[in-house]
């Protein structure tokens, strides 16, 4: 069984990454704002549909990760903390570009957007790094049961994302107008973010350190 803290640090990790903007908050943002919302939920069930089929993969060969190549494994958590770092740096340096900014999009029919959603989800970086790299800081094998530990892990970031994501499709004409009237807004969400990051990033590194 999981541990409240992996939970808690899966769910920091999850909350940060869906704060950040990526390919999966820009293109919801802008097709809620031309399109409307509808076509934003549209949309998100398909990114809701790509987070289910990396966590159906990555469930099934975390085990083998663990068991057969755990030097493959300490790569991995390095490499998570690595790009935790990365992502923390794009969020504190100064020009970052807000993802409530929308960009120019055709209208499109329900199955185009879902479609759209979901190949917007399979091929965003963040979230194949998230669950290559990240996931697998949280899981602890000695807990055993490696597969459920990771599919809880997994549910637990794929319900905050599409909750934060689903506020933003339900507000996201509102939120633009808001922070293009206030700057400040925007650099106090990316300090917050970078920082929230870049301390995870720390603890895991200092943590796999302590285990070596």
């Amino acid at each position: 069984m999981i541990s409240l803290s992996a939970v808690l640090g899966i769910a920091a990790i999850a909350l940060g990454l869906v704060l950040s903007p990526g390919p999966n908050m820009i293109y919801l943002v802008s097709r809620s704002i031309l399109q409307g919302r509808r076509a934003g939920l549209y949309s998100l069930a398909g990114i809701g549909a790509g987070f289910l089929v990396y966590l159906t993969a990555v469930t099934a060969g975390l085990i083998a990760v663990f068991t057969v190549v755990p030097p493959l494994y300490l790569a991995i958590k390095l490499a998570g903390a690595a790009y935790l770092l990365w992502l923390a740096w794009n969020a504190l340096k100064p020009g970052g570009e807000s993802a409530f900014t929308p960009r120019p999009l055709p209208p499109d029919p329900p199955r185009k957007l879902f479609t759209m959603g979901l190949l917007t989800c399979l091929l965003n970086p963040k979230l194949a790094i998230l669950y290559v790299s990240l996931l697998p800081q949280f899981v602890d094998p000695a807990r055993g049961h490696v597969a459920e530990q990771s599919l809880l892990l997994g549910l637990t970031q794929i319900v905050i994302a599409l909750t934060v994501n689903g506020a933003i499709v339900i507000t996201a004409g509102a939120v633009a107008a808001f922070l293009n009237k206030r700057p400040a807004w925007l650099r106090v969400q990316r300090y917050l973010m970078g920082t929230v990051l870049a301390g995870l990033a720390v603890h895991i590194v200092t943590q796999q350190t302590a285990n070596a």
